[in-house]
């Protein structure tokens, strides 16, 4: 029993490295019925290596399930296979949050992690 025990709390220490990027794998296909339908979006450009995406990945866990940003529909471009993605959005860095809101791009930041400034992004959406 002792060794299950310990078990469970090394994968519980361990959890946080497997954890996977907020938001849905991204699609145009995705992304045009959330603008279509005037919902708010966030496109996440992310790479798993990046340690400021990371960052970036545990404020938005913590800030979209609220009422407040519960509404916004994240989508998730992986910045190492997805480069024609990232070529139509202009985008050259990881890192980048992009919101829509009424179908249009309304703001966007590359490297920013403070939680305070990203919810401040997301508000834009809404």
């Amino acid at each position: 029993m002792k060794k299950f025990v310990k078990l469970l709390t090394l994968l519980a220490l361990l959890f946080p490295l497997f954890a996977h990027a907020a938001g849905e794998p991204y699609t145009q296909d995705k992304l045009d019925a959330l603008n279509q339908s005037g919902k708010p979006a966030l496109v996440f450009v992310h790479a798993d290596w990046c340690p400021t995406c990371r960052a970036q990945d545990a404020v938005l866990e913590k800030l979209l399930p609220t009422a407040e940003f519960k509404p916004i529909t994240t989508l998730r471009v992986d910045f190492d296979t997805q480069k024609s993605v990232l070529k139509a959005f202009g985008v050259r860095y990881q890192s980048t949050l992009i919101v829509f809101k009424g179908g249009k791009e309304v703001a966007r930041v590359t490297g920013e992690t403070g939680r305070e400034q990203i919810a401040a992004l997301l508000r834009q959406a809404l």
